[in-house]
């Protein structure tokens, strides 16, 4: 074994008379050893240290996980297997298919909530824009008392409904409101609101439009603080008015709180049932035309005691809400800043 090495060696060199030892492992400047499985540099008990980790996060999020798994996703799969079954007067779930779902497809009065809700939700995203504005009036540099109108502006938001319903049932009063008073000043004579098919649902949506100006100021109150001021300065410094750069600098800008004010304010308004039962009451002769769809679920469920027919509604309610939500989550992209 020696002479072979020692023919092996090059010319000018003495030969060697010690077999090669093994390979020394390569060294980075500043760090360990490479080892085998691990990143280079680290040492063996750090890398097992790691590898341990992966199971901490989920420590950390298995009371959250839980509590969505017991509070969200089982009542949604526990409500959609109601709604495949029909209830007998004394209880007990007999299996029907989709028995309830056809006959709530062929039920005028689903169209009729659906509709209810629709109108509520559009006279209370109206509520979006007025917030916008007023949002960028408080936030004017050289206003005075401005926290003092953002408390009064969000005061409703975080009043009892049923006080707020008491308050707006004796304005909307026929006989002695306020509003047909006002009303009859100018020549008016104002309809019975709450009572009035009609009027009913308009007068409960601009209640909800009044309680939630406050939650949408403030949302769109911290949007306008991350504008920066320089983009106002420059835009005077061209000669541009305060409706040019309010339309054209701070609408642009908060189109991502416009966007949550949207989804939240649609999801919101398809939960309605307090506001409504608070206002009109359950003795009201005009609440068949003016139930929302929560209250119609209401209605089969708890007055009419039809279990596996309440569970079909309230499938078809968390439908519309997904497809709303899913909608709006597509098509935000199109006209939210920076989206």
């Amino acid at each position: 074994m020696s002479d072979s090495v020692q023919q092996q060696a090059p010319a000018g060199q003495a030969p060697s008379s010690q077999a090669p030892s093994s390979p020394v492992p390569r060294v980075r400047a500043g760090r360990g050893p490479v080892g085998r499985g691990g990143a280079p540099g680290q040492p063996e008990s750090r890398r097992r240290r790691k590898r341990n980790d992966g199971a901490w996060p989920w420590l950390f999020v298995a009371p959250l996980a839980a509590g969505i798994v017991v509070f969200y996703l089982w009542p949604i799969l526990q409500t959609a297997w109601y709604s495949l079954t029909t209830f007998g007067v004394f209880g007990g779930a007999t299996f029907s298919g989709l028995d309830n779902y056809r006959q709530l497809v062929a039920d005028a009065a689903l169209y009729r909530a659906l509709g209810n809700t629709l109108l509520y939700t559009a006279i209370v995203l109206l509520g979006i824009p007025i917030a916008v504005y007023l949002a960028s009036l408080l936030n004017l540099p050289d206003l005075r008392f401005a926290s003092f109108y953002r408390v009064l502006y969000f005061l409703p938001y975080v009043a009892m409904p049923t006080a707020i319903a008491m308050v707006w049932r004796i304005i909307y009063n026929g006989d002695f409101g306020v509003l047909n008073y006002v009303l009859g000043l100018v020549g008016i004579e104002g309809p019975y609101w709450i009572s009035t098919p009609g009027a009913a649902m308009v007068a409960v949506a601009l209640v909800g439009l009044w309680s939630s100006l406050g939650f949408s100021m403030i949302v769109l109150g911290a949007g306008l603080k991350n504008i920066p001021p320089d983009l106002y300065e420059a835009a005077e410094l061209d000669g541009a008015s305060r409706w040019n750069q309010f339309r054209s600098i701070t609408v642009p800008l908060l189109t991502p709180s416009i966007s949550f004010l949207l989804i939240i304010t649609v999801i919101s308004s398809f939960q309605l049932f307090d506001l409504l039962y608070a206002i009109l009451g359950s003795t009201n002769p005009t609440l068949p035309r003016s139930m929302s769809l929560v209250y119609f679920f209401y209605q089969a469920g708890f007055v009419q005691n039809d279990k596996g027919y309440a569970a079909a509604i309230a499938m078809v309610i968390l439908l519309i809400i997904g497809v709303a939500t899913a909608v709006q989550f597509r098509f935000q992209r199109r006209w939210v800043h920076g989206g």
